[in-house]
């Protein structure tokens, strides 16, 4: 019987191997769901770190191996070497779920230790002691964000031997097999908390397990014999033609408001106030900068009729009475639109009062405050939140460009009406109380080369107080630049519109056989070429700005996917010139997402966890992989079209399904690469290199189900060109849910992402 049972199990074998492989699917996304019902504790024990899960993963494995052995891989060595590995990480992770240790541990300075809190409450005893001997908090140069945070700790082991080292975000301090990470502080800057971790095994054969992976994939991308080789010289790629060139400027009208328009500064005058330093957003930046968001945040757009943004926020800081009255505050609400009693979109400051000088969302606010339902809760808040950026400037308060260095040669900013510090000398007092009502003075009498004088001297007391904490005149620069060169939404508006465009062109040449006119190629160059310069100096000017790889957030990461989809369609165009469209349908709709959130992209310096090479490195592989598997679901819509035109010419449907799999295997090279580099990242950070957050989570249900058209050697049906497609267009909105679902409906650990 056990023998029947065996032979039955072996011819299975394909179906059970793939089977256990798509239930394994259903069981990651279904957990993700259950955890958003039960809370992450739950599918934390009972799903996650359940034996019965471990189990699952253990037999998916064995049963992978032995179909592996059964097809004879082994004689691919390549091949074999990337099952492997992904079977050596696997086992690295079950020898972390069986003999891992983890926990925290609390220190008070001058204190010892020699024992931690476990997870679940135990104790546990180290082998050595552990001591706080100092604590910093670093912060970024002339600002009170925090930078870094660092642990002095002094380790002894039995023998009385010890070792002082700084426990620090993603910096890791390892004794004895015991590895301890920065996590937390006492405000009183007396005590630390750090995360403790004992898996020297588990790590060790992980880690193996992701250098193995990478090595296969080098090895499979360049192997002479592999499947991949195969398809970057099949048939029929080999129409090729040339790519290049011009350059094609696009501009942007800016909308206008039916107002009258309102007293403002002459344009010079504007720009020169707005070249002072402002402390805003947690750093120094331009006071241009502030203009800008202030403008975005009321009115939705960088400019109001013909006026620059410097123009809009000078003209509410000096001449409030003119311009409380213009409809300028953008209300997307409904229902706030009728709150105020207005007809349209925009609202005036006086808007929000009543004839008796009550303020109209006041009652609405209060039922939120006491936890009642109001119609559009968000609206509300959104409009209160305009409100109050108005009034925070006229008090005086949002304008901090008065910096002073006290006796401990620390840097405060402060506005007008700050509480200023005791030790501050009389003139200096006077100069940061007065300069402002002496400047409304001299613009009552139009005395504007006067204004810009007294800007000049601000500027001047800027430097002389602040010194080396400014920004290098290079980054400032930059930034000025970067503000005034944001025509993003406009571009996005362009490449949707000619992406949609060439599509229809494209195909209708695909279904008449006929390749496109070499005018039309050129013009389509042109304009991915020109999108693409504009998109690599706006974002490396944001790089300089922000002094990091701009990819920490969404907005940043669909702007990246933009440049990408540019340089990708320039490349893959020799091969099939539906990637021209493709590149610019995607770009285009990449940077419409990036904008979603454009009322707010300030550029902020990145929280301490995130100040890591790995993380640019584990964004650009992901992002990349992402843009790859767009192209894909592009080409399979292509193919569905063509398959029902009424011309049954089946030549371009086979060619885009080998354009397709040429694509597949980077694809999920490079979105396993970006996962397990994600892995470490967490490592290095939280002590823990897989957690089971959502986004992680959805990241390897997609790398599963692109893994599928991997094996058509075993999944016949796949093989088929429509089938192919169909799936490609399926399988994309996994990777939709993983970016967009997983933030906006599942939150985690990764929601700063998005």
């Amino acid at each position: 019987m056990g023998f029947v049972l065996l032979l039955c199990i072996m011819k299975n074998l394909k179906k059970i191997s793939f089977g256990l492989l798509a239930i394994m699917v259903v069981v990651l996304a279904s957990a993700t769901i259950i955890e958003q019902l039960k809370g992450t504790s739950f599918v934390a024990h009972h799903i996650y770190g359940s034996v019965w899960f471990v189990i699952f993963w253990a037999v998916l494995a064995i049963f992978a191996l032995f179909y592996l052995l059964k097809m004879k891989l082994q004689r691919k060595h390549i091949v074999f070497l990337l099952h492997i590995a992904f079977l050596v990480i696997l086992l690295g992770a079950f020898i972390t779920w069986i003999s891992g240790k983890s926990g925290s541990i609390h220190l008070r300075q001058g204190k010892t230790s020699n024992s931690y809190i476990q997870k679940n409450g135990n104790l546990h005893e180290l082998p050595f002691s552990i001591e706080l001997n100092g604590f910093n908090v670093n912060y970024y140069p002339g600002t009170q964000t925090p930078q870094d945070f660092e642990s002095r700790i002094i380790l002894t082991d039995s023998n009385k031997k010890t070792l002082s080292e700084t426990v620090s975000m993603n910096n890791i301090v390892s004794f004895k097999g015991y590895r301890f990470y920065q996590s937390g502080y006492n405000n009183d800057g007396l005590g630390t908390r750090l995360s403790v971790s004992h898996d020297p095994i588990g790590i060790a054969v992980t880690y193996a397990g992701y250098v193995l992976l990478l090595l296969s994939f080098v090895l499979y991308l360049f192997g002479k014999k592999s499947r991949f080789r195969e398809l970057l010289h099949h048939p029929l790629l080999k129409n090729a033609a040339l790519v290049i060139l011009l350059l094609f400027g696009t501009m942007g009208v800016r909308a206008a408001s039916s107002n009258a328009t309102p007293k403002v500064l002459p344009k010079d005058v504007a720009a020169e106030f707005c070249d002072l330093y402002v402390y805003y957003n947690g750093r120094i930046c331009p006071l241009q900068t502030l203009a800008n968001d202030f403008t975005l945040k009321l009115y939705g757009k960088s400019s109001y009729k013909n006026l620059t943004s410097e123009q809009f926020f000078t003209g509410w800081l000096f001449y409030y009475s003119s311009w409380k009255k213009q409809e300028v505050i953008k209300i997307k609400s409904k229902a706030v639109q009728k709150l105020l009693g207005i007809d349209g979109k925009y609202a005036s400051f006086d808007d929000f009062f009543t004839n008796e000088n009550a303020y109209q969302l006041e009652p609405e606010l209060l039922k939120i405050f006491k936890g009642e339902t109001v119609a559009d809760e968000k609206g509300i808040k959104e409009a209160d939140e305009k409100f109050n950026i108005i009034s925070m400037l006229y008090a005086g308060e949002l304008t901090k460009i008065f910096p002073y260095a006290n006796s401990e040669q620390t840097l405060n900013w402060y506005a007008t009406n700050s509480q200023l510090p005791k030790d501050l000398d009389g003139d200096t007092y006077i100069f940061i109380r007065r300069s402002m009502d002496y400047m409304r003075e001299m613009l009552m009498k139009k005395e504007y080369s006067n204004v810009v004088e007294l800007t000049h001297k601000l500027k001047e007391y800027q430097t002389k107080q602040a010194g080396n904490l400014l920004p290098s005149h290079t980054a400032y620069n930059a930034e000025k630049l970067y503000n005034k060169i944001d025509y993003t939404k406009y571009l996005a508006m362009l490449f949707v519109t000619i992406g949609i465009v060439g599509f229809v062109y494209f195909i209708r040449r695909l279904i008449k056989v006929k390749p496109a006119s070499r005018p039309a190629v050129w013009a389509f160059n042109a304009i991915i070429l020109n999108g693409f310069i504009y998109l690599t100096v706006f974002i490396a000017l944001r790089g300089i700005v922000s002094q990091h790889f701009p990819a920490s957030n969404g907005y940043e990461t669909m702007q990246f996917l933009a440049w990408a989809s540019l340089l990708a369609s320039l490349f893959l165009q020799k091969k099939l010139r539906m990637v021209l469209p493709f590149g610019l349908l995607l770009g285009g709709l990449a940077l419409m997402v990036s904008m979603m959130g454009r009322s707010n992209p300030q550029i902020t310096h990145l929280m301490p966890v995130l100040s890591s090479p790995l993380l640019s490195i584990h964004v650009m592989t992901i992002m990349v992989s992402y843009l790859l598997f767009a192209f894909m679901m592009f080409n399979g819509i292509a193919a569905i079209i063509l398959r029902f035109s009424q011309n049954k010419n089946f030549f371009p449907i086979e060619q885009l399904q080998i354009i397709s799999q040429l694509i597949l295997y980077p694809a999920v090279f490079l979105l396993a690469t970006g996962t397990f580099i994600g892995a470490v990242w967490a490592n290095v950070s939280w002590g823990r290199y897989w957690g089971w957050d959502p986004k992680e989570v959805w990241a390897l249900i997609t790398l599963l189900i692109y893994s599928f058209p991997l094996h058509t050697r075993s999944l016949k049906r796949l093989q088929q060109p429509m089938t192919f497609h169909i799936f490609m267009v399926i399988a994309f909105f996994s990777v939709l849910f993983t970016y967009f679902g997983v933030n906006f409906l599942l939150g985690g650990m990764h929601s700063y992402a998005g």
